[in-house]
């Protein structure tokens, strides 16, 4: 009876004052939301990356001509797409070629910008959609056919297509005032970005109307799982053959990757950041707690009178304090949950609301007692605060003697 007395004089202290008890709310509400948004934003984040590595793969190499191949425009020999298959690890390649130079137009009206701003015409293969595991929006890729003839064939990327107008294909093309006709339009590739909003042709047309030559500059090499590492060491010597023609290989997912872990770094900062509003919120708890204290002196001094010991007085308070850092807290964790959602789906992610931690080495689970652990984490972290933050003007409260809350009063 009497902890149910107690408790009802802290709701009524709270309620008598909403606006006050909205505002002491405010700091366990920010800390808490930072916290949890934080976290499951910058883990949704890795979830579509991984999501897009478990799709296109991390077995995928990229092999650039270097050095003594060339000065101004290195290449790579002409026949690298089957020197590099001769390596047992390798399950496909395909060859690709940057041509400068090339002034790529849609229309007449449009030559100054896309003089200014050129772009990209590469050369490519019949095996580039299978290596690189990129599939059509629109039309077809380039065929042997296209090849064999040299002909004037194109496929543009997506961001090309919407730029141009050539979502659907077959439209035409200029390359330097000679009529291409676009055969396809190619997904976005999220491992190259370049892709998006380049031009392909076939190498023997490039040769024939640019005089560009056979050979390629880079070499995409999709890899056995297992052994992606291996062959990445493998293909210099399969490339150059033992000579001193150098080239620089690269594994195109950890970009991705290295992107996953400044996202880390990211979600630490804005972590740190969430306790330090944590901390300020404890801070504005035991100010106006305290003041709080000053103005309900009366109540204190008449409680006194009635027999209400310092214990009881102390526990009143740091209820109070409590119920705010609680409230507060999950007020907090349902505010970042809504950051996370609402984020999420603006950018297209898969939302993770209940993500593992790895705090300072140490791994928690996903879930204690079937309830997030990172809510159970951002709701103890404001309690805590909550009491430290309470002690004070619980103790303040405690000591004051009824004769003197008749002086404040």
């Amino acid at each position: 009876m009497a902890f149910r007395d107690l408790l009802g004089v802290c709701i009524g202290g709270l309620t008598a004052r909403w606006s006050r008890t909205l505002l002491i709310m405010l700091g366990p509400v920010i800390g808490v939301s930072a916290i949890v948004a934080a976290v499951g934003l910058t883990e949704s984040a890795k979830g579509d990356l991984q999501q897009t590595l478990a799709a296109l793969g991390d077995n995928l190499i990229r092999v650039e001509a270097s050095g003594s191949f060339g000065t101004d425009d290195p290449v790579l020999p002409d026949d690298v797409v089957a020197r590099v298959n001769r390596l047992a690890t390798v399950e496909g390649a395909t060859a690709t070629r940057s041509i400068s130079g090339v002034i790529t137009t849609p229309y007449e009206a449009a030559r100054d910008y896309y003089t200014a701003f050129p772009t990209p015409v590469l050369t490519a293969d019949r095996y580039f959609l299978e290596v690189m595991q990129v599939s059509m929006v629109s039309g077809r890729w380039l065929n042997s056919f296209d090849s064999d003839q040299a002909a004037r064939t194109a496929v543009i990327g997506i961001g090309l297509a919407d730029e141009f107008g050539y979502r659907e294909g077959n439209r035409t093309i200029k390359l330097n005032d000679r009529d291409f006709g676009v055969v396809g339009v190619v997904e976005r590739y999220p491992l190259d970005s370049v892709f998006d909003n380049a031009v392909f042709i076939p190498m023997t047309t490039a040769d024939r109307e640019f005089d560009a030559g056979t050979e390629p500059d880079t070499v995409y090499v999709r890899s056995d799982p297992a052994f992606t590492l291996t062959t990445q060491d493998a293909l210099p010597v399969a490339v150059n053959l033992g000579s001193n023609d150098e080239v620089v290989t690269s594994v195109l997912s950890d970009a991705l990757e290295a992107e996953a872990a400044a996202d880390s770094t990211l979600q630490i900062i804005v972590a740190a950041m969430g306790l330090l509003a944590l901390v300020v919120g404890g801070v504005g708890i035991a100010n106006v707690m305290s003041i709080s204290v000053i103005q309900r002196s009366a109540e204190i001094g008449i409680r006194r009178a009635l027999g209400h010991g310092r214990l009881v007085i102390a526990a009143q308070f740091l209820l109070e304090s409590v119920a705010v850092g609680l409230l507060g807290g999950l007020a907090g964790a349902l505010a970042g949950i809504g950051i996370v959602v609402l984020a999420s789906r603006i950018a297209g992610w898969v939302h993770v609301l209940s993500p593992g931690l790895d705090l300072f080495g140490v791994v928690l689970p996903s879930h204690t007692a079937g309830i997030p652990t990172l809510y159970l984490i951002g709701v103890g972290a404001a309690l805590a605060t909550s009491v430290v933050a309470g002690l004070y003007p619980s103790v303040k409260a405690s000591r004051l003697e009824p004769l003197e809350t008749l002086r404040l009063g």
